[in-house]
C-alpha cells in the first residue's frame, strides 16, 4: 500500500471487511501457506517453497493469465544484455548506441558499483526474469559454454513466447544451440563483418520494437 498508493483502496478494503482473514482461515491448504494477523495486519509466508515461487514469478505473465489486461508491471530496464565476456566488444556497442537514444540499457560493466555489497545472483535474477521488458542475448558458440549466462538464461528462459526475449543469433553457430530461441523471431550478426554496422542495424530494430510495444501499451490504457 506504501509503495502503490493508487491501489490503497482496493488494498485495505480486502483487510478492513476481512477477505483476507476469511480467505486464509477459511481453507487449511492455504493457512498451511500463508499466516495474516489481523491485529498488526502482518502478512507471513509459511512456506519456503511458496516463498521461491513467488520470487521467481514473472508478475506481467501472471497478470494475463488471471485476466488482467490492462496491468502496467513496471521495469527498470527496457533492455537487458546476456552474453558471454568474448562478446564484449558487441555488447557494449549495442549500449552505447542504445543509450545514446535515452534508451535504458542493462549492461554489466556499468552496473558494477551497483552490484558491489549485494548478492550477485539475488541482483541480477530479478533483471532478466521481469525488471527488464526484454531481454537480447547475443547467442555465439560461446554462449552456452558459460555459467553466468546459463545462469541469466535460468532466469528468462520462461519469457520466450511472452515476447519479451530477442535473440540475436550469431552466424558462425552451429545448429542446435539455444534450440528454444529458433522457434521466435530474431536478428543476426556476422563476426565477419563490420561490427558497428551491424551493432547500429540491431540498434534500430530494436527501437523499433521498443516504439511498436510502447504503442501497444498506451492502446490498451485507452
Amino acid at each position: 500500500m506504501a509503495a502503490n498508493p493508487e491501489l490503497k483502496d482496493s488494498i485495505s478494503q480486502v483487510i478492513s471487511k476481512g477477505h483476507l482473514s476469511a480467505l486464509i482461515s477459511e481453507s487449511d491448504a492455504i493457512g498451511q501457506l500463508i499466516h495474516f494477523e489481523q491485529s498488526t495486519h502482518l502478512l507471513t509466508l509459511e512456506d519456503p517453497k511458496l516463498l521461491y515461487f513467488i520470487r521467481h514469478l514473472i508478475w506481467s505473465k501472471f497478470a494475463r493469465q488471471v485476466g488482467y489486461f490492462n496491468i502496467d508491471v513496471a521495469t527498470r530496464y527496457d533492455f537487458a544484455l546476456s552474453f558471454a565476456g568474448e562478446e564484449r566488444a558487441l555488447a557494449e556497442a549495442l549500449f552505447n548506441e542504445l543509450s545514446a537514444r535515452e534508451i535504458a540499457v542493462f549492461y554489466d560493466k556499468n552496473e558494477q558499483h551497483r552490484i558491489l555489497g549485494n548478492d550477485v545472483e539475488e541482483y541480477l535474477a530479478p533483471i532478466y526474469r521481469s525488471e527488464s521488458r526484454f531481454v537480447v542475448p547475443l547467442l555465439s558458440p560461446d554462449y552456452p559454454k558459460k555459467i553466468w549466462t546459463k545462469f541469466e538464461s535460468d532466469n528468462f528462459k520462461q519469457r520466450f513466447g511472452d515476447n519479451s526475449v530477442i535473440p540475436v543469433w550469431f552466424s558462425n553457430s552451429t545448429p542446435g544451440i539455444f534450440d528454444e530461441s529458433r522457434r521466435y523471431g530474431g536478428l543476426t550478426f556476422d563476426p565477419d563483418q563490420d561490427l558497428t554496422e551491424q551493432a547500429i542495424s540491431i540498434c534500430e530494430a530494436l527501437c523499433l520494437k521498443l516504439a511498436e510495444e510502447k504503442r501497444v501499451d498506451e492502446t490498451s490504457a485507452a
